[in-house]
């Protein structure tokens, strides 16, 4: 692995190039939410008054869906303080992004801004980041579910994208609320409660079949895009000893009328280096890092980055590699020996001395989870 560098001490050589307005808020980012609050307003009430036909239906939800997780990546911007800085107003805008996600701001910034930004593919202090060996072998239910082909596993994985989000959140609420001040931790409760209270209300106002078109195949149809991005992250980088996000992150490729549905949200390097910027001007940033270390920037299109993870396991040995520990396959990582284009593993037994791998060779086949 190269020479690893903060994301501060990039950030300090490309500043000096950027226009001065790319570090002030853009408020005018909050249109394209409202035009995403109109359409989920009016398609709940189409669903609501009229008995449609079910492929009619579909087209709702699938539209519900794509604005559900629209809105989650305005709230991710929100909340990072790139639209507006006033905090009061911060945490409501934020709050009623992520609204259709469940998500309250206070648990989003504490887990993703002030967590995740800041040990970005630690093994141990990001709430995000994919398990090592030695980790997976003290959970006897991951030694079970790592027995089993990897082509199932990857299969079970995808299809897991459409809840992966909600669960996480839900994870991470139970994590964090012990962490929080006790006299703020009521308003963290209540920023929890109140979504899920408004979707089980909608549920006794729509009756059963219409909420399934209103909210939940939407809520699976966003937590699959949402995912689907937040998969590429980071899972096919290394972990590191220093926070570089070029050596921990992914930008992925979409086009340009997806990048602004989505609020530019597949800039991923780029928002890692400049967590306050709007995404707006991520571009221009991609442009400046490309110049300076084309060697060291990670991207790809986003649909060869889910075929790379649909082909590699999520285990990590020794940080640069990943391992599939039912047949000691080991593939590199971005930056160390990955190709997403021809993506091959070495088959070789694991160092002897790793006393997790030696316990998980030896392990019983038998062995049943708890």
């Amino acid at each position: 692995m190269k020479e690893l560098h903060t994301f501060g001490w990039y950030a300090a050589r490309i500043k000096p190039h950027m226009p001065k307005e790319a570090f002030k808020p853009v408020p005018a980012r909050l249109w394209g939410g409202l035009a995403y609050l109109l359409v989920i307003i009016a398609c709940f009430l189409v669903i609501g008054l009229f008995d449609l036909p079910m492929i009619v239906n579909l087209v709702l939800a699938f539209v519900l869906g794509t604005s559900f997780a629209a809105m989650g990546f305005l709230g991710h911007e929100i909340l990072h303080g790139t639209v507006v800085r006033t905090a009061w107003l911060r945490d409501v805008l934020g709050a009623i992004a992520f609204w259709p996600l469940s998500t309250g701001p206070s648990l989003w910034r504490k887990w993703h801004n002030l967590t995740h930004h800041v040990h970005t593919q630690d093994d141990e202090n990001d709430p995000d980041s994919w398990p090592t060996l030695e980790a997976m072998m003290k959970k006897p239910i991951l030694r079970w579910i790592y027995k089993l082909p990897l082509s199932f596993r990857a299969f079970v994985c995808f299809c897991s994208l459409a809840i992966q989000f909600t669960a996480h959140s839900l994870k991470m609420f139970m994590v964090y609320i012990k962490e929080f001040n006790v006299k703020k931790r009521p308003k963290v409760w209540i920023e929890l409660i109140l979504p899920w209270a408004t979707w089980i209300g909608l549920l006794f106002i729509l009756g059963p079949t219409k909420w399934i078109f209103a909210f939940l195949l939407p809520l699976l149809i966003a937590n699959f895009i949402v995912m689907g991005y937040i998969s590429t992250n980071h899972r096919l980088n290394p972990l590191v000893p220093v926070n570089d996000p070029l050596a921990n992150s992914l930008t992925v490729t979409v086009p340009k009328w997806v990048d602004v549905l989505h609020f530019n949200f597949s800039y991923h390097t780029e928002h890692h280096l400049f967590p306050g910027m709007s995404s707006k001007y991520y571009p221009l940033v991609k442009q400046h890092i490309k110049r300076m270390w084309p060697e060291r920037y990670h991207e790809m299109p986003l649909i060869r980055a889910l075929i790379a993870l649909w082909k590699t396991p999520r285990v990590y040995f020794n940080g640069n590699e990943l391992v599939d520990p039912r047949k000691n396959h080991l593939y590199g990582s971005l930056g160390n020996g990955l190709d997403p284009n021809k993506i091959t593993s070495r088959v070789e037994m694991l160092k002897k001395e790793d006393e997790a791998a030696e316990a998980f060779l030896n392990s019983e086949t038998e062995e049943k989870p708890i």
